[in-house]
């Protein structure tokens, strides 16, 4: 072993000097990119930290960690939480099964309805198409004209929420605008009032040979709109099923001072095992707020047979309720101050690394 005289004579050697620069890190020569990156931002990070390591800066850990810019991971700025008219309440969850006959679907829901409230739900969300079969076949016959005012589904759902003073998060059903069919979710407030409307942003279109196979864009239009709305239970950001495989959007929603996120859901025996209680506990941890999702229940002899497992999951990604793939109306307390204990214990917001990556919140942006 050479003594450490001998190895700093040997470094001083001209060809020694080459052979350290080969194995010290070099600065990046040219920008890099994360997903999400200001586009032609240079990984500037990186290079204030390759100054520490070789001391040819006087930057310090606490000048590194300032200039992280939190703020300006998201464009605008993150909103903050809104404070929520109520801190705690019940949500109720329908898993409904969902028939050919559309008057017994609409009959069969309002009874839910009923019912849930009366196991004290103060916020009731219902499954994806409930008043319709699941197929591209049915969609065009059962669509209705919501804003036009020819829609039974939503007129009884606007009923219920006045007659039983409760915010209604619709489910979807089939609509009808114009010559385009939309996959659509309404939120009426405890008023009967619609607050809002969904249109499915992100239209399920798979095919995994063997397994299952479905086109939405056969017959439906993709909404353009995110959806978030301000409710008597606190402010809530709405997803239609395919919507939760993107995280921007949940992302965008929490940035827009979410509390909650509903997805109203049909996954299949293929994906449902596999990705749907994951989903929603990624999109869960990943914002620290509470996701809600509801399917319809599980029809074994219906041309797409959905998962079940209607779910409510908790700021820290913990499951607070679930059922299996039967009909079943299930209730479960949602505390927004968990949300906020969840934000103290982890502090993401305020270690996002604005310096590196961005979200842009198009619409936002815009207006």
């Amino acid at each position: 072993m050479k003594s450490s005289a001998s190895l700093s004579s040997l470094l001083s050697s001209s060809k020694a000097s080459f052979c350290r620069s080969a194995f010290l890190p070099k600065p990046l020569s040219r920008p890099s990119f994360l997903i999400g990156s200001r586009i032609g931002s240079p990984n500037r990070a990186g290079n204030r930290q390759l100054r520490l390591r070789t001391g040819t800066s006087g930057f310090s850990t606490t000048a590194m960690a300032s200039s992280f810019k939190p703020e300006q991971a998201r464009a605008p700025p993150a909103l903050p939480l809104p404070t929520p008219p109520l801190t705690k309440f019940k949500i109720g969850l329908c898993q409904l099964s969902v028939t050919a006959d559309k008057e017994r679907n609409i009959a069969h829901v309002r009874k839910a309805i009923h019912e849930a409230v009366d196991k004290g739900a103060q916020l009731v969300l219902l499954p994806e198409i409930w008043n319709s079969p699941y197929s591209n076949d049915s969609f065009p016959v059962y669509a209705e004209d919501i804003d036009g005012g020819s829609s039974p589904s939503t007129a009884m759902l606007s009923e219920a929420a006045k007659a039983l003073k409760v915010t209604i998060v619709g489910g979807s059903i089939p609509e009808r605008c114009g010559d385009r069919l939309y996959n659509t979710c309404c939120v009426f407030g405890s008023d009967g009032v619609l607050k809002a409307k969904h249109r499915k942003i992100h239209l399920f279109d798979i095919n995994i040979p063997g397994k299952i196979s479905f086109m939405e864009s056969k017959t439906l239009t993709a909404g353009e709109t995110p959806t978030i709305v301000d409710t008597d239970v606190g402010r809530i950001g709405i997803g239609i099923c395919y919507d939760i495989r993107f995280q921007e959007l949940a992302t965008l929603y929490a940035a827009r001072g979410a509390h909650l996120l509903c997805y109203p859901g049909a996954f299949n025996m293929t994906t449902g095992p596999l990705h749907w209680e994951l989903l929603q506990r990624a999109r869960a941890v990943d914002n620290q707020l509470y996701v809600a999702t509801c399917s319809p229940a599980r029809d074994a002899g219906a041309g797409y047979v959905a998962w079940g497992h209607s779910t409510l999951i908790g700021p820290f990604g913990e499951v607070l309720a679930t059922t299996e793939h039967e009909e079943a109306i299930i209730t479960a307390d949602i505390d927004y101050s968990e949300m906020e204990m969840r934000r103290t214990n982890l502090p993401l917001e305020k270690q996002r690394r604005g310096d590196l990556y961005q979200l842009v919140d198009v619409q936002r942006l815009s207006s």
